[in-house]
């Protein structure tokens, strides 16, 4: 049984992939919940979403052209404390190929090693999918854990790869 649902509906724009639910958003039921995450600010800021969204209007999402979903989920808690055998990449792969998002975005770099069986990957689009319709995409952490290593600069890329801008930037029509 998944600790949250999956959010997801055909050819969205972006599919967000994150490790697993931390600890506030299993016990919440809304994904990137926690204190101090930016993953709500970062969608505003960068014109994925109009206005910031609170956690708890996630299923909104697909309203938006976007969706969420996680490697891992049957546990929950911080990236170190994840079971080895958590991940569910063959999960993640039957689903990207049955909802064709444009851009399947891994929220962390640890999802992303996890799902390409790579020990590095670099922030920003990926060279290589091994989905036809699909690009990949690795985002920085938006967790307020990661802060030491935060940019909003690779966010800002996926949404004009997916033809968004923030809101008031030149040719905005938000």
């Amino acid at each position: 049984m998944s600790i949250l649902p999956d959010i997801l509906a055909p050819e969205l724009d972006v599919v967000f992939c994150g490790s697993a639910a931390g600890a506030v958003s299993a016990r919440v039921g809304a994904y990137y919940a926690g204190p101090g995450n930016r993953f709500w600010p970062s969608l505003a800021a960068v014109g994925l979403t109009p206005v910031e969204l609170p956690p708890e209007r996630c299923r909104e999402l697909p309203h938006y052209g976007l969706g969420l979903t996680d490697l891992c989920q049957r546990a929950s808690g911080a990236d170190a404390d994840l079971p080895q055998d958590a991940d569910d990449p063959a999960a993640l792969d039957a689903k990207i190929r049955r909802y064709r998002p444009r851009v399947l975005a891994f929220v962390g770099k640890r999802s992303a090693k996890a799902f390409l069986n790579a020990r590095h990957v670099d922030v920003g689009r990926q060279a290589a999918s091994p989905f036809p319709a699909t690009e990949l995409f690795v985002l920085p952490s938006p967790s307020g854990a990661a802060r030491g290593s935060w940019d909003i600069q690779p966010w800002h890329a996926l949404a004009a790869q997916v033809g968004r801008q923030p809101p008031g930037a030149p040719g905005s029509r938000r």
